[in-house]
């Protein structure tokens, strides 16, 4: 037990003193902070992002997460550029160079090449005196009062600060274009973010003759076989003119058996339930799948303008689709 409260209190530690070092970059969001969202903003072509070592990992990190937000960036290691790589850097890139020191060699090595090329220079260290902050266009802070690291040696405050730095230089150019949910849906096709983003409610619904439905005029034991045949658990049920009257569930069953109510002899208009949710194909299937777990239903009607069936889907489709 006395192991376990010891690890217990380091921990704490460690996130109590990475929390301090966030909230202290509260201060640096300034005129320099500005000036690399302009740099940014007023380049043509990407932000080439470099670091060495744990801020190399970092660098990797924001260039992600710039390229996904709209803003185009790759990682470029700083070893590897002074040996041919850093013909990857053109005069309309930005670089945005991370060191906490501000003094890693493999990075001031490459600045006579930056400053020739004529591109930007954005420096993201722990020392504003050092030699790439005072090269740099524009400096971005990023100094802790101390590593998490009880040695004060491994890279920790430092590089938590560097990645938070980093994601508020991301959203706030992301903020500024005007990207949206559809132009970051277009950067994540695949996995689950595309398919919440990008899939509509009428590109996994069940339309046509694959849609439960009957007439209001129906018998009840109709609508059963017409729901077992559709295996949606549901099935809607229309007036002539294919407007939707309401539905019949599982649950309407049910309730109409405890009544002791006859599926052969009953009408399906009688046990419906006519005040029933429905969507428009348009919609997202992410807000669809919101709406089933609002009203904690499991199938919806798609309808078009005039109330018209259209199809029908329920939460198996969107599990199967990836949503859930």
């Amino acid at each position: 037990m006395e192991h376990n409260q010891d690890f217990q209190a380091l921990a704490l530690a460690v996130i109590h003193t990475e929390a301090q070092a966030v909230s202290a970059l509260a201060e640096r969001i300034n005129e320099q902070f500005v000036l690399a969202c302009r740099l940014i903003l007023a380049c043509k072509g990407r932000v080439v992002v470099i670091g060495m070592g744990k801020s190399g990992h970092i660098a990797g990190k924001i260039a992600a997460t710039l390229a996904s937000t709209g803003t185009p960036a790759f990682f470029v290691h700083p070893g590897e550029a002074s040996h041919g790589d850093l013909g990857m850097i053109t005069r309309q890139d930005v670089v945005l160079a991370l060191s906490n020191s501000g003094e890693t060699d493999e990075i001031l090595t490459l600045l006579p090449v930056i400053k020739r090329l004529g591109a930007p220079l954005i420096a993201m260290t722990g020392n504003p005196d050092s030699t790439l902050a005072k090269f740099a266009n524009a400096h971005i802070n990023v100094a802790v009062e101390q590593e998490a690291c009880p040695l004060g040696l491994a890279p920790t405050s430092s590089t938590t600060a560097a990645l938070v730095m980093g994601d508020a230089l991301a959203v706030s150019l992301l903020e500024t274009k005007g990207f949206t949910r559809d132009d970051f849906a277009l950067s994540h096709p695949g996995g689950i973010l595309g398919k919440r983003l990008l899939l509509k409610v009428s590109d996994i619904m069940h339309a046509g003759s694959d849609a439960p439905m009957v007439g209001a005029n129906a018998l009840v034991s109709s609508a059963l076989l017409e729901m077992t045949d559709k295996k949606l658990g549901m099935t809607a049920v229309i007036t002539p003119d294919n407007r939707v009257a309401g539905i019949f569930t599982d649950g309407d069953l049910r309730r109409m058996l405890e009544k002791n109510l006859d599926v052969h002899s009953t009408l399906i208009d009688k046990v419906m339930t006519r005040a029933c949710t429905m969507i428009k194909p348009d919609i997202l299937a992410a807000e669809a799948m919101q709406i089933m777990e609002k009203h904690k239903i499991s199938a919806l009607l798609v309808i078009d303008d005039a109330g018209c069936l259209l199809g029908a889907v329920n939460m198996h489709d969107l599990i199967r689709a990836g949503i859930v």
